[in-house]
């Protein structure tokens, strides 16, 4: 993929997701170990760009029940008001349960000790919308660098814990990061889990970056931090990769992972949330793709 989503994400595309209480059935999709399946609607951004509505009902007519957003802005969701986009996904049959946000240090005011108001802005957009994870994409390359500067943006994420808590949802990272990459003895990723509050955040799983980055089995980090995982972005990796498509996703069951026993591990230990993405096509059109994802999904029991 030429074009990575926290790119996307800087370029103007920021989500941010609010959320109320989840219905009954959520729960008890989770405690009878079946996942709630969603999609990320970065896997057709273009489509999204072009036409919003009509790729919306594209995917309400495959099937899809869920979507994780991806263009937040300024006050709207892909152009849309709040009240506009939550009218559109509502007729449609549509639910959001999550979406990705830019998120960083400037959304901390220092001065008044306090997030600033364009930040609060975004949590109660999402928070009118109805969705239950706020989830950043973005972790700085300083702080992938520096041990103290991680744990100052750790501490920031904590801190929008207790603000997204206010609003009955939880603050989360999603993985996209140099899986190798020590500080101070330690992992990035076991530093994060170390610092991170599972009473006010969560962990997006994305099961193709760390493999990617490390070569990471995701089997083993959900064995390693079970519980700590309510949502994943579930994605396949091509068995032929080159220096130009070493990181590119395929179609689920089609890549080198072994997908339908990761998402049964997941949920196992406490998943229910299962967003689909794919981000390279490979001469495919993105919509014909993650219809062949969810077909995927339903033929392996979700």
């Amino acid at each position: 993929m030429k074009t990575s989503r926290r790119t996307f994400v800087k370029s103007g595309a920021v989500i941010a997701l609010g959320a109320a209480i989840l219905p009954r059935s959520v729960f008890a999709a989770a405690s009878a170990e079946k996942a709630v399946v969603g999609l990320q609607l970065y896997s057709v951004r273009d489509d999204m760009k072009s036409d919003p509505k009509g790729s919306l009902k594209k995917l309400a007519d495959m099937g899809y029940k869920v979507v994780e957003h991806a263009g937040y802005s300024d006050g709207k969701f892909y152009g849309f008001t709040p009240e506009e986009f939550k009218k559109i996904l509502g007729d449609l049959g549509l639910t959001m349960y999550s979406g990705h946000v830019d998120f960083g240090m400037q959304a901390w005011d220092a001065s008044k000790k306090d997030f600033t108001d364009k930040w609060k802005r975004t949590v109660d957009d999402a928070a009118f919308m109805g969705q239950k994870f706020v989830l950043t994409p973005e972790l700085a390359d300083d702080a992938q660098k520096d041990y103290d500067t991680l744990l100052k943006v750790i501490e920031l994420w904590n801190k929008c814990g207790e603000l997204c808590q206010k609003h009955g949802m939880k603050f989360g990272y999603h993985d996209d990061f140099n899986g190798d990459t020590v500080l101070k003895g330690m992992k990035i990723y076991d530093i994060i889990m170390k610092n991170s509050d599972p009473k006010l955040t969560v962990q997006q799983y994305d099961i193709a970056n760390l493999y990617n980055a490390a070569g990471t089995d995701p089997k083993d980090i959900i064995k390693q931090y079970p519980g700590r995982f309510p949502t994943l972005h579930v994605k396949d990796v091509l068995k032929e990769r080159n220096k130009e498509n070493s990181h590119d996703s395929t179609v689920l069951g089609k890549g080198v992972l072994n997908v339908k026993d990761v998402v049964a591990l997941a949920i196992k230990n406490g998943a229910w949330l299962m967003i689909i993405e794919q981000e390279a096509y490979q001469n495919e059109s993105p919509m014909d793709c993650v219809k062949d994802d969810l077909a995927a999904m339903k033929n392996w029991g979700y």
